[in-house]
């Protein structure tokens, strides 16, 4: 029989159970309300007589962070932020395809210290950029995308050009964020730049849906209807969306820091820095190899010139570190670095990567000791489990590793020997470059001794964009940059398609500067179009077109290997009249007057001089060059 006592816990059952539903209920409550945002609408205001709109905070961010220039294509759902731009003085330069304003913020990136911006439009207009923020991504360029999108509240019910842009660019991209409500536009864009420069640079992107961009009366007469439906329901919906709309703007324009926020760079410790000066010091071989990262900064060039000139030793230089020395330097060592990587004792890897272009680390000699410093770590030590092994592996920031490595090494000196060495092997090659440029080609001109011509004729303030193949792979032997941050090429990717844009941005960057094209007449197709965007924004630049009539670079290999040149074949097309069709100037060179090349140079570059982009369409031959150079 069961007793009272026993009873009575069960019945206190009872009580404990509604309090747990009530507090379930108030805290379920209580959430809700948050997610509406309730609770923050009675602490802040919402205007609705205000005109302002969300694209001004866009354009507030971005001056406050020194850009100068936003690259678009227009469309609707980013309207605002572009008019917002203008207004605060920012250029907004519009192009004749989305990919072409991410590769000019790209340059920009490179060449300012600043991030680069672009913004398109929504869908297709953002899909149109991923081949150029995965090129900026792998070059580890700081750009800030910025994409249109359909409303928030029809984001996934079927609206125009909507689709999952976060999940298409996560992969490729540092930091993603989607702003849903206009106050949150200035912290989530101030996240993003310092995302993009910190720690190892790349792309990032926000997305800003059309209700965050556009004024409130605009957006309140596209989302609440003028005449809402009767009975309950019709009020229970007219409610939610004049409340989803006050959560929309409020607190939309309270004060808020603009400016940048702390990066984080990474730097080498003092006892690693010892140890590398300790390794350097007994080298008798020593070779440093230079890449791209070792121009992060790009305010620190000039330091970094002095400091490597300081150090003595002989280095190869490579992506955005070619030129640090300027021409002809005795330092810089051009041809046969594979040889003098196995002879060398001690290599300094400084921002470059055991990729495909040091042969994944097999050129690199086990009997050298390797220092390697890189601000990602994965690239430090990429393919170090297979084929290499360093000595001392440093993760940091390179330009500054190398003027502490300097100030630990003062005094030192290198035997001039193996400087000497080094620098004869090169005079032997350009003796057989000299011998390529004067052999007879089947037709038209030979292009080896046309870029002998063009690194004669290249004036000291340029800047050199390389975008193909086979012509712009001889380029890179024979015309050397003349300074620091004086040429852009695509980086690891090796993406086709980066002239125009590349061009855009280093011009813009540096209004003083000849900004010389360099480019295989296969991907002078991607960018011809783009002339109509130089002559609309009176931005004067000189292409030369190395014109072969085909894809040389994979029939060079394709068709000995494979027997068909299928696909390889293109027409020797007149670049220059097209040129001319967009309001460009063109010049043409050919056999008829191949004693005229530094003249037509020459002229071009008066063209330009006086506000005109300029095309020259070269029509050159074939050689063996390039025999034995890769394209896959």
């Amino acid at each position: 029989m069961e007793t009272p006592a026993a009873a009575a816990p069960a019945g206190s059952l009872f009580p404990s159970f509604l309090l747990l539903a009530c507090g379930t209920l108030v805290a379920a409550l209580l959430g809700a309300a948050h997610r509406l945002g309730l609770f923050y609408q009675l602490l802040h205001k919402v205007d609705k007589a205000s005109v302002r709109h969300g694209g001004e905070n866009v354009a507030a961010v971005l001056r406050a962070h020194g850009v100068r220039f936003i690259f678009t294509l227009v469309g609707g759902h980013i309207s605002p932020l572009l008019v917002a731009c203008e207004k605060l003085g920012i250029r907004v330069v519009d192009t004749r395809h989305e990919v072409t304003a991410v590769f000019a913020a790209d340059a920009a990136a490179r060449l300012s210290g600043t991030v680069g911006v672009a913004a398109v439009t929504a869908g297709p207009g953002l899909t149109n950029t991923v081949t150029a923020v995965k090129n900026a991504q792998m070059a580890q360029s700081p750009v800030l995308l910025l994409g249109g999108a359909a409303s928030t509240l029809l984001q996934n019910r079927g609206a125009l050009q909507a689709i999952d842009q976060l999940s298409l660019f996560r992969p490729l991209c540092k930091f993603c964020a989607s702003v849903r409500r206009v106050r949150d536009i200035v912290p989530t864009l101030r996240a993003a730049m310092a995302a993009a420069q910190s720690g190892t640079p790349g792309p990032v992107f926000v997305e800003l849906p059309i209700d965050v961009l556009y004024p409130y009366f605009m957006v309140q007469k596209e989302m609440v209807p003028a005449k809402p439906r009767k009975g309950l329901v019709g009020r229970v919906v007219s409610w939610y969306l004049e409340n989803y709309l006050a959560n929309l703007f409020a607190g939309a324009w309270e004060p808020q820091p603009e400016g940048p926020l702390p990066l984080d760079i990474p730097q080498a410790s003092p006892q690693q820095v010892q140890r590398c000066v300790e390794i350097l010091s007994r080298a008798k071989r020593p070779l440093m190899v230079l890449g791209s990262q070792a121009l992060l900064t790009p305010k620190s060039a000039d330091k970094l010139r002095a400091a490597v000139e300081t150090l003595g030793v002989p280095c190869f230089l490579g992506g955005m570190a070619r030129g640090l020395l300027g021409r002809n330097h005795p330092l810089h060592i051009r041809e046969n670095r594979s040889a003098a990587l196995k002879k060398a004792d001690v290599i300094v890897l400084a921002g470059t990567v055991c990729d495909f272009r040091l042969s994944y680390g097999r050129v690199l000699s086990h009997s050298s000791k390797i220092i390697i410093v890189n601000r990602n770590r994965e690239d430090m030590l990429l393919n170090s489990d297979v084929f290499w092994k360093p000595q001392e592996a440093v993760q940091g920031d390179v330009g500054s590793f190398v003027l502490k490595l300097v100030e630990g090494l003062q005094g030192q000196t290198w035997a001039p020997d193996w400087v000497e060495e080094l620098r004869e092997a090169d005079r032997q090659k350009e003796q057989t470059f000299r011998e390529k440029a004067a052999m007879p080609v089947a037709q038209h001109l030979n292009p080896v001794r046309v870029l002998q011509l063009v690194e004669e004729t290249l004036p000291d303030n340029s800047i050199l964009v390389v975008d193909g193949g086979d012509f712009v792979g001889t380029a890179a032997h024979l015309v050397q940059p003349r300074g620091p941050l004086r040429w852009l090429d695509p980086g690891a990717f090796g993406t086709l398609g980066v002239g125009a844009g590349f061009a855009l941005g280093a011009k813009l960057c540096r209004p003083d500067a000849e900004v010389w094209c360099l480019f295989g007449d296969g991907a002078f197709g991607y960018s011809l179009i783009e002339f109509d965007t130089f002559v609309r924004h009176k931005i004067p630049v000189m292409a030369l077109v190395g014109n072969d009539a085909g894809w040389t670079q994979i029939s060079r290999e394709q068709v000995p290997s494979l027997g068909s040149n299928v696909a390889c074949g293109l027409a020797y097309t007149e670049y220059h009249k097209a040129a001319m069709g967009l309001g460009a100037r063109g010049l043409l060179l050919s056999r008829e007057n191949e004693d005229q090349v530094v003249k037509v140079l020459h002229d071009a570059q008066q063209q330009c001089r006086d506000g005109h982009p300029v095309v020259v369409n070269i029509l050159i031959g074939r050689t063996d060059f390039r025999d034995g150079s890769i394209a896959v």
